[in-house]
């Protein structure tokens, strides 16, 4: 997915249920493709495998988004 199209995706139309692991990695964090899936190796951020692709889930992206962020105020 282009960037553009994600930028249309994250704004008025419907989030997508999974990203890439480069588009969630940019979208979310910044990070460029080798930074994206070294932090997915990691364990950084959940993925899940469809075939041969590793993608991930938004949810599951934005639950741990969100519970991280009640860390940070608790």
């Amino acid at each position: 997915m282009n960037r553009d199209r994600l930028a249309a995706c994250t704004g008025t139309l419907t989030t997508p249920k999974t990203l890439t692991v480069p588009d969630a990695g940019w979208v979310y964090f910044g990070l460029s493709r080798p930074a994206a899936y070294a932090a997915a190796k990691r364990g950084d951020f959940p993925t899940i495998r469809i075939g041969r692709r590793l993608m991930v889930p938004v949810k599951a992206l934005e639950a741990m988004l969100d519970a991280a962020s009640q860390k940070e105020v608790a």
